[in-house]
């Protein structure tokens, strides 16, 4: 499963729609790079084969997406932003509602069931996002995101040989400008906090085109000197695009960037129903997370009593906050803590590892530094060569004043680090990677429900250290605690900021600050990623709902349960809606998630 913790899928989530240059067809192994779609489809069922149909449509016009998962067919296609591209991939979108409303009306078996239900979810989050939320019209991070993406996606994995990833590398270095002109085109009145971040990783993404993506591709290219001057042309071209867009931002699009970003109470209630299937009214969810802060909140202050006895809760964590990396040892504390992790999972029986893989872990490139602290890249479940899956930290920007990088680096204490790597690694997102080859069906290894990952994620945050991880460190319950509470306050933040008008720079920030003992710095991070990724309760309301979960089944199955039998159950099904997860695990469930 990838994910770079969703962050950057969210934040480019419109390039899930444009059209591409041109339209692949099944099968079609452009520049060679192509893994080849299934043959013979006649015996598959109707749901099925809509399900190829839709993902072919969406790899097609989304080839950056089709690489990632694995179909490296589209590996020589880029994204078109265009206007008149989105126009059709509405129309087209809104005829496979229309095509997959009449296959749910008929009988089908459980697994084309789920799948439908899943199709169904991700066709009508689509339609909202460049229908009614129009981030395409709003969103810069969209356009200058994309095309380092795009090119890494095709670096850092080895599927081809590197003489023909090259070739693919080029043809989207060529095609890629054409979206900075799109931008240019469509983007109108974005929001401030949108700007500053496209900002950001457009003048990041020209130090990584002229540096990074330069001494790969002659690596690559070797002694074709001919090929090699075909990259630096289209990589030029591209990398001067790139920081003309830079400089548009920062002088036209920044002083006049004054639209709002909230994107409203149906919208947000609709997007929740359609990518998590979670319909309880706001008021009810807003209370629910409100009430799930004040009770870890209530835990962080009793845990920091035994790590700082005498002194404030803040002062507590801050004698965890000390002990932290430099910016040059980031990556390497972080690599110190992957393997301890995965030797608890082996030790206390907590979850069956199919594989004694490993991730490489590096810095987060900068074209996905949007406000995430850390995620996970993994290779798409189709991808049938390669196994290279990247657990990212994020690195202080070489712009940041002292305090603000200080303050960044602050959140990687060694307490917190351990916790962080349980997240992306083990039992997190890693372990859902390896697992996602065995999910069920192609729709299941192909979408995802956030409150499923980031959910389970987060539940084994919690989950490992009540099974001792840590060794009963008050420490490490500590920084666990302070993981949760930062969930819990994207949770209450990202409802506000949608629904009921709270700011960013003032109101969100201090709310971080204050509630969920944040860095100011970072408290404004966290709370200005929420204006992009406004349904980031996901963490929290998963790991609620796998609780409950937990607790159902283990009444169902009364004295064959076992944690780790659960565990292997829950994580082999596919990311899919916990409301789904329950009646796989329970059959005949009818319960609330919550």
């Amino acid at each position: 499963m990838r994910t770079l913790d969703r962050v950057l899928l969210v934040a480019a989530l419109a390039a899930a729609g444009p059209l591409a240059c041109r339209v692949a067809q099944p099968g079609d192994a452009a520049g060679g790079v192509g893994i080849a779609a299934a043959g013979d489809t006649s015996q598959m069922s109707p749901v099925a084969r809509f399900a190829n149909v839709y993902f072919d449509s969406l790899y097609a016009f989304n080839p950056t997406q089709g690489t990632a998962a694995g179909f490296h067919q589209h590996d020589t296609l880029f994204e078109d932003f265009s206007a008149p591209a989105i126009t059709r991939r509405i129309a087209t979108l809104t005829a496979q509602m229309s095509h997959l409303d009449s296959l749910r009306a008929q009988p089908s078996t459980p697994d084309d069931s789920i799948d439908a239900a899943l199709l169904n979810g991700a066709i009508r989050a689509e339609l909202l996002d460049k229908q009614r939320v129009q981030n395409w019209r709003k969103n810069p991070i969209l356009y200058v995101a994309q095309p380092g993406n795009s090119v890494d996606l095709l670096m850092k994995r080895n599927f081809a040989p590197p003489a023909t990833r090259l070739r693919a590398v080029i043809a989207r270095l060529r095609a890629a400008p054409a979206m900075l002109d799109a931008m240019r085109t469509n983007v109108d009145n974005p929001p401030a906090e949108f700007t500053a971040l496209a900002i950001r990783v457009a003048g990041g993404s020209v130090g990584f085109f002229r540096g990074v993506v330069a001494d790969w591709a002659t690596a690559a290219a070797g002694s074709d000197t001919a090929t090699l001057r075909a990259f630096r042309v289209a990589n030029d071209s591209l990398a001067t695009a790139m920081q003309a867009a830079t400089d548009w931002l920062t002088h036209d699009v920044a002083p006049r960037s004054h639209g709002t970003f909230a994107i409203g109470a149906k919208n947000f209630g609709d997007e929740l129903r359609f990518t998590e299937m979670i319909d309880i009214p706001l008021d009810r969810l807003l209370a629910i997370g409100e009430a799930n802060l004040a009770k870890d909140r209530a835990a962080f202050i009793a845990t920091a009593k035994l790590v700082a006895p005498g002194k404030s809760a803040r002062d507590a964590l801050s004698s965890l906050e000390t002990d932290h990396p430099t910016a040059e040892t980031l990556v390497a504390s972080a690599r110190a803590t992957v393997a301890g992790a995965r030797q608890f999972l082996v030790d206390h029986a907590i979850v069956d590892i199919p594989s004694p893989a490993l991730p490489d872990v590096e810095e987060t490139p900068p074209y996905a530094r949007v406000g995430s602290f850390a995620s996970m890249d993994s290779p798409g479940a189709f991808d049938t060569t390669t196994t290279e899956a990247f657990y990212y930290v994020t690195p202080p920007e070489k712009t940041w004043t002292a305090q603000h990088v200080d303050q960044h680096l602050r959140v990687f204490n060694r307490s917190a680090m351990n916790i962080i790597t349980v997240h992306e690694v083990f039992p997190g997102h890693f372990l859902q990677f390896v697992y996602a080859k065995q999910f069920p069906t192609k729709t299941r290894k192909l979408l995802s429900a956030a409150s499923n990952s980031e959910g389970w994620a987060h539940y084994g945050e919690q989950m490992m250290v009540e099974q001792g991880f840590g060794n009963g460190d008050p420490k490490t319950r500590l920084a666990q605690l302070e993981e949760a509470l930062l969930r819990d306050c994207r949770f209450v933040v990202g409802m506000k900021e949608h629904t009921q008008g709270l700011s960013v720079a003032q109101g969100a920030k201090q709310y971080f600050v204050d509630q969920c003992f944040q860095q100011p710095a970072n408290g404004y991070e966290e709370a200005r990623r929420g204006t992009y990724d406004p349904t980031y309760l996901y963490y929290t309301v998963g790991k609620l709902a796998i609780y409950k979960l937990r607790d159902d089944y283990q009444r169902y199955k009364g004295k064959d349960y076992s944690l780790r039998e659960f565990h292997d159950q829950f994580v082999k099904q596919g990311a899919i809606p916990i409301k789904i997860m329950r009646r796989i695990l329970i059959p005949g469930d009818t319960a609330s998630i919550y």
